[in-house]
């Protein structure tokens, strides 16, 4: 999979000094798991059976980071990209504070359409 996780140029300077820039982040898939990690803020190991929807987001977005809306959880250096993924059934993931159960993640990718064929190909 040829994606990594997206970075406005506004906001890279910002996430590198806090930590969660570029450097500090993974979007791999190794194992049978997507691995998501955004520096000290956020990490998951995602097996790809558990990933039933893989899709393109138009939702608009005001924030950066690591942040929770309601039962669905946003890590994005950018606005634009943005791909969701719905998880059956939910997994564990680490967000800097606790641990969580997650079932609806919201990532910015540079490559939308590699990171959704790549959670939704049938030989996963």
């Amino acid at each position: 999979m040829q994606t990594e996780l997206r970075f406005d140029r506004w906001y890279r300077p910002l996430a590198v000094a806090v930590g969660l820039g570029p450097k500090n982040t993974e979007l791999r898939i190794e194992g049978g798991n997507l691995h998501v990690k955004m520096g000290w803020a956020f990490t998951a190991d995602i097996p790809l059976s558990s990933i039933k929807t893989a899709e393109a987001s138009n939702e608009r977005v005001f924030t950066a980071g690591v942040h929770v809306m309601g039962s669905r959880w946003l890590v994005n250096g950018s606005r634009k990209g943005l791909v969701q993924l719905t998880m059956d059934p939910p997994v564990p993931a680490s967000v800097w504070w606790k641990s969580i159960t997650l079932k609806v993640l919201v990532l910015s990718v540079t490559d939308p359409d590699a990171l959704i064929t790549a959670c939704t190909a049938p030989a996963r």
